[in-house]
């Protein structure tokens, strides 16, 4: 019996760990990681050591009630492909009656942002272009933030970055002859390698580069193609120098959002955690990781630190329902009635392997015992039986 049931835990375990990869798998597939051939700038990364915000307020209570805003991602929170998430747009038309200020942030850099907003009205969700923030935006202000008043920009990239950098105050400028202080890169379907080359000779002249966004990758119908961090990466080799970046995941879009939304208590909802939570985190925002798009719990259990969520949710849902507190005694992590805990690599679970609550405390457990690094190793997950009182 003993013998037989430790098999079965065995298995179980073996399952658990194997659902920790086809994310994983997926997400390297959509984006991988630039591995540009220099060390990003210092000011490219935010250096904010990730807090969980309004833990207290929220716990016991609906999560949206502890915020004054959303900062919400688009593919994998509202829509997957050409349809909406089922429940997303409801979710989202119900935070105005709430008195929530919402907005979306995009790394895309080539659609205006009224372009996204028709898109997601399309889709049944309530969409103004002042609501839509993308990585144009927010490279064009964080370059303003770091050049002089009236500088000139070498713009390499679409005519929505160009006129964002305009609205900057900035001088926009057609080639490298002029000299420019500045070189700010996007993506656009038309570049070539007359308008990289344009941008290295700039750089090596000494111009401040921005870079948009270093997604690698850009999905498309006939499969995946060359995005902006690929195109970004030509020019870093030809330069040997990296440029700072405005998307995710770094900082400055969702500090753009927040700014131009006015809201003081924002939280970030996304659905991958190399992206929307670890920018989130950058910012000093509360992080929610919800479970309709790339990642899972799963992930989130056995991701870097500072990719790890403040609260998890099944669907934005449950942005409206109470979220369950995790509590901790003698090194065991409650949460709703299912508790973990962490012995030596071994993270036992008692409680229903399907349930979320289950989850968040293995998580909570998980984290605290490597609070300033995730492991290279996996957990060994034991789930145990929930002891009933017999009726």
């Amino acid at each position: 019996m003993g013998h037989h049931h430790r098999n079965n835990l065995l298995e179980t375990e073996v399952n658990l760990l194997a659902e920790l990869e086809p994310c994983a798998a997926k997400r390297q597939k959509i984006v991988p990681r630039i591995d540009l051939p220099v060390e990003l700038d210092e000011g490219a990364a935010s250096t904010r050591k990730p807090e969980p915000a309004g833990e207290g307020e929220v716990y016991g209570k609906r999560l949206i009630d502890g915020f004054d805003g959303v900062l919400a991602d688009l593919d994998g929170v509202v829509y997957t492909g050409p349809q909406a998430i089922d429940g997303a747009t409801e979710a989202l038309d119900r935070l105005a009656g709430e008195g929530k200020s919402l907005a979306y942030v995009t790394n895309n850099a080539s659609r205006s942002s009224e372009e996204v907003a028709a898109h997601l009205r399309e889709l049944g969700a309530p969409a103004t272009a002042e609501q839509v923030f993308g990585s144009a935006l927010a490279g064009a202000e964080l370059l303003a933030g770091t050049v002089e008043a009236g500088a000139s920009v070498l713009v390499v990239g679409s005519r929505i970055l160009a006129d964002s950098v305009r609205s900057q105050g900035l001088v926009v400028v057609p080639s490298s002859d002029d000299r420019p202080d500045a070189v700010i890169q996007g993506f656009s379907p038309e570049l070539g390698w007359k308008d990289l080359a344009e941008a290295a000779y700039a750089i090596t002249a000494g111009a401040t580069w921005v870079a948009t966004n270093l997604d690698m990758t850009l999905p498309q119908e006939r499969g995946f193609a060359p995005g902006n961090g690929s195109l970004v990466a030509a020019v870093a080799a030809a330069t040997g120098k990296a440029p700072l970046v405005a998307g995710k995941p770094e900082a400055a879009l969702f500090e753009t959002a927040a700014r131009h939304s006015s809201v003081k208590r924002p939280v970030v909802v996304g659905d991958r955690l190399d992206t929307d939570i670890l920018g989130g985190n950058r910012a000093g925002m509360a992080t929610v990781l919800v479970l309709t798009g790339v990642d899972s719990v799963q992930t989130a259990l056995v991701a870097p630190v500072d990719e790890r969520p403040s609260y998890v949710i099944r669907s934005l849902r449950e942005l409206y329902e109470e979220y369950p507190a995790v509590t901790a005694e003698d090194g065991a992590y409650s949460c709703a009635g299912a508790v973990a805990r962490v012995l030596g690599s071994v993270l036992s679970i008692n409680g229903p392997e399907d349930d979320l609550n289950s989850w968040r405390a293995a998580c909570a457990a998980w984290w605290a015992a490597h609070a300033d690094t995730a492991p290279a190793a996996k957990p060994e997950i034991v789930f145990t039986p929930v002891l009933r009182q017999p009726g």
